[in-house]
């Protein structure tokens, strides 16, 4: 029906994107109904979320005209504005902003780059700064997955950690099971996102080619390849960032430093 009374793009865009939002207020009133206290948070949210993404279609408008260089300076931005907001996450962890940009940049951008060696990935910022973008936004969710179970398995495992200590075990064997528990956690939801693939969902990348005419068969190969890399791009990044933090923790004397807030 709206496709008929808006024969402008931008006009419909427009329309459709407030006929979304305003079924989405009915979040908001059910959180309302329910007492929840999320209905100021659910509407700032909903307006944020269209201002802030209209800013960047313009921006983008913008930079697509910028040489190729300009891609790879933006999603350094974007690596450091991930780490911060990972590191956020990583409540009590020494040096978490510094372990959250190397495992992101090690992590993310390396695969990026291999990607655009083999030719995977079009040298184009049209295709260069909405993967990339996606790739960073993926590693930094895991990393911040990582470090929350991390911590949660250090502070419930203090008295065997420091009884493996006492044995004369190193740091590193004393908390591996509990690296080997984070890093898998933090791997669940993106593990699961593959395997549901096509059954369950149909991503945004696929939907996006669909939309602009791309062959069905090209646009599901072209989204496994865009799963593969996340993946790819969430289990480095968690190996990275556990493996670093797991060596913060300790002191010198290889004395456990991370301690609830309570001190227990």
């Amino acid at each position: 029906m709206l496709t008929k009374l808006f024969h402008d793009p931008i006009t419909l865009a427009a329309v459709q994107a407030v006929v979304a939002g305003t079924l989405a207020l009915t979040v908001a009133l059910l959180a309302r109904w329910l007492q929840l206290n999320m209905e100021k948070d659910i509407a700032i949210a909903l307006v944020r979320g269209l201002i802030q993404v209209v800013i960047v279609g313009m921006v983008l408008l913008v930079i697509f005209q910028e040489p190729v260089f300009v891609g790879f300076l933006i999603l350094v931005g974007m690596m450091f504005a991930a780490a911060w907001t990972s590191a956020k996450r990583a409540r009590g962890l020494p040096d978490a902003f510094r372990v959250s940009l190397y495992s992101i940049a090690l992590g993310s951008g390396s695969i990026i780059i291999v990607m655009l060696l083999i030719g995977v990935l079009e040298l184009k910022l049209t295709a260069l700064i909405p993967v990339g973008s996606m790739l960073l936004a993926n590693s930094m969710n895991t990393a911040s997955l990582a470090f929350n179970r991390f911590r949660g398995e250090v502070l419930s495992h203090v008295g065997h950690i420091e009884t493996a200590l006492s044995l004369g075990a190193s740091p590193r064997a004393a908390v591996m099971p509990y690296i080997r528990e984070a890093i898998m956690a933090s791997l669940i939801p993106r593990v699961d996102s593959l395997r549901s693939l096509g059954i369950v969902w149909i991503p945004g990348v696929m939907t996006g080619m669909l939309l602009g005419g791309s062959h069905p068969v090209r646009a599901a190969f072209y989204q496994f390849v865009i799963m593969s890399m996340i993946l790819t791009v969430s289990a480095l990044t968690s190996i990275i960032a556990i493996f670093l933090m797991s060596q913060r923790i300790f002191s010198p004397a290889e004395q456990l430093l991370l301690r609830s807030e309570s001190g227990d």
